[in-house]
């Protein structure tokens, strides 16, 4: 059994993470927040035993196998560090950091010391996404040529703050959804993004010249084009993600979200057909292959490889965004 410490009292460990850990057989022994009071009732409201306020007391703890870290992006870094010095395996919230040196530097650090490192990307786990890809991948609309990501959300209260407030870290849309995208995009087409185009807006949700909405195109290495729009403001659209090839289409709806749902149909000349999905809980399938890879009969869902693709291409949207020119993505990757 892997023994978990929660490196942030965060909603989404709450709502997602602590239980997708224990339907997969680990177990959460510790929290660790900042704030005693904070930590203290977090843990009694999660049935968590131990609470910490810092980092390294945490990570003194050698009943702790592994770690998820989902504090604030610019504390990712020093964070995934020192867990996997002190022999923690990682799981961390994208996206990895603010930078793609300090990236890398994670990724190392996770080398050097053994460890597992994986970006918590949930999307790539949805029934749909993987569908999407076994048919792509079977040649079923032949030579996909564009694809297209709406990613519109309307950003609840509760999760709002640091994302709307604080540049220093990484709030914004782009480093919170566009990532996703990027990384939904490569999984699915089994390709690699290197160009991109983006106009950002700020619609009166972003504080502090933060955007909060954002559309784009990005260039892959096969010549696909695909569009993307991401946004905290939009309150009544669906998601969606759409694939075009020289043979057929796939149209997906309600997909890029963390539940479970959401349908798939493929238009070919054969006509047009729903594509079975098996849904599962996203999380607990990062968590049940996170799991496999610490045992070494499986891989991550994610790697920190992953999150240094979607990290640049968020960072190219961003400059693109600022500049008005395209960017060229450059992960540093070997």
């Amino acid at each position: 059994m892997t023994r978990w410490g929660l490196i942030g009292a965060s909603t989404i460990a709450k709502e997602w993470v602590i239980g997708a850990i224990r339907a997969t057989g680990g177990e959460v022994v510790s929290v660790m927040s900042t704030s005693a009071e904070r930590g203290a009732a977090y843990a009694r409201e999660n049935r968590i035993a131990r609470s910490f306020t810092s980092g390294a007391e945490l990570l003194a703890d050698p009943d702790i196998d592994a770690v998820y870290i989902s504090t604030t992006n610019e504390l990712h870094c020093e964070q995934a560090i020192a867990a996997a010095r002190a022999g923690k395996h990682v799981l961390c919230e994208k996206p990895l950091a603010l930078t793609l040196s300090d990236a890398h530097a994670m990724i190392k650090a996770a080398q050097d010391a053994g460890v597992v490192l994986g970006t918590n990307h949930h999307l790539r786990n949805a029934a749909s996404h993987r569908a999407m890809r076994d048919v792509i991948a079977e040649g079923k609309i032949g030579k996909p040529l564009a694809a297209r990501v709406f990613h519109a959300v309307s950003l609840p209260p509760h999760l709002q703050g640091w994302r709307l407030e604080r540049p220093d870290a990484g709030g914004g849309v782009i480093l919170d959804i566009t990532v996703h995208d990027a990384d939904t995009l490569r999984f699915v087409l089994g390709d690699n993004p290197v160009e991109v185009t983006a106009f950002s807006q700020s619609a009166g949700m972003g504080r502090s010249g933060l955007e909060d909405g954002v559309m784009g195109v990005i260039r892959f290495q096969s010549g696909l084009i695909a569009q993307f729009h991401d946004a905290f403001t939009v309150k009544y659209a669906e998601t969606g993600f759409e694939v075009h090839g020289s043979e057929g289409s796939l149209i997906a709806r309600n997909v890029m979200t963390q539940k479970p749902i959401g349908s798939v149909t493929l238009r070919n000349g054969e006509g047009e057909r729903d594509v079975p999905l098996q849904a599962t809980n996203l999380y607990e399938t990062a968590l049940k292959n996170f799991h496999a890879a610490i045992a070494g009969t499986g891989h991550v869902s994610a790697s920190g490889e992953d999150g240094v693709w979607s990290l640049a291409t968020g960072l190219a949207a961003a400059q693109s965004a600022a500049t008005g020119r395209a960017v060229t993505i450059e992960t540093g990757l070997r």
